[in-house]
């Protein structure tokens, strides 16, 4: 019998027979140690290349795309960090090495950008929310501060106005006071014209009278 060797703490046999080869999707569970505590973290992806078979040192190349940025990874077949491997698909292809993947999602990103449009779309966020909101309200403060003072403008204009109109009456009023007064003075002159010219004309009449008495009595005596 043939003597095995271990050089490995996990089932070797059991990964040979798994035949993972170029053009596999595969999920690999890799055993991450934090704060003492172990857990487990999925990385699945593409193999693009198989090497040294199923000898101690074989390695399969894994990649995957995350966020839009290709990443790389090169498994130790038999490596013990390695909790399990999982074949996803499979595909038939050409090649035993799949490295020109690289270059071709390369062109297509670059065709997609080409496509691609810069977008400034967002959503508002609490800040910018609270900076609005105190913005209107300020915009709302001096809306109310305009009409207020355009509220006493116009009523100041109107007070200006009465009073101008006030002022306005009154003149008018005394105006026609002054003219009724030099109309009745008017008047009063008139009359005392006419009593003078009546009194005079009687005085006349009244020495005409007189002169004639006079007359007929130097006659008489003659």
């Amino acid at each position: 019998m043939k003597n095995k060797v271990a050089i490995s703490s996990v089932n070797m046999e059991e990964r040979a027979n798994l035949g993972i080869k170029a053009g596999d999707t595969v999920r690999v569970w890799i055993k991450i140690e934090e704060k003492g505590k172990t857990r487990l973290q999925a990385f699945e992806g593409l193999v693009l290349a198989r090497k040294h078979g199923n000898e101690a040192g074989g390695t399969f190349t894994v990649r995957k795309v995350s966020s839009g940025v290709g990443v790389e990874k090169i498994f130790p077949l038999y490596s013990p960090s390695i909790d399990k491997i999982e074949i996803v698909k499979r595909a038939k292809v050409r090649r035993a090495k799949l490295y020109f993947i690289r270059h071709k999602v390369a062109r297509e990103v670059k065709r997609l950008l080409r496509r691609t449009t810069m977008m400034n779309v967002a959503t508002k966020g609490s800040a910018e929310l609270e900076e609005e909101r105190k913005k209107a309200e300020a915009e709302e403060a001096a809306r109310l501060a305009e009409e207020e003072k355009l509220a006493a403008e116009k009523k100041a204009n109107e007070e200006v106005v009465e009073e101008k109109a006030e002022e306005t009456q009154e003149a008018e009023s005394t105006d026609e006071s002054s003219s009724e007064e030099a109309v009745t003075e008017e008047a009063e002159t008139t009359e005392n014209a006419e009593g003078k010219e009546e009194d005079k004309e009687a005085e006349e009449v009244k020495e005409e009278d007189t002169s004639e008495e006079a007359k007929e009595e130097v006659e008489e005596e003659k």
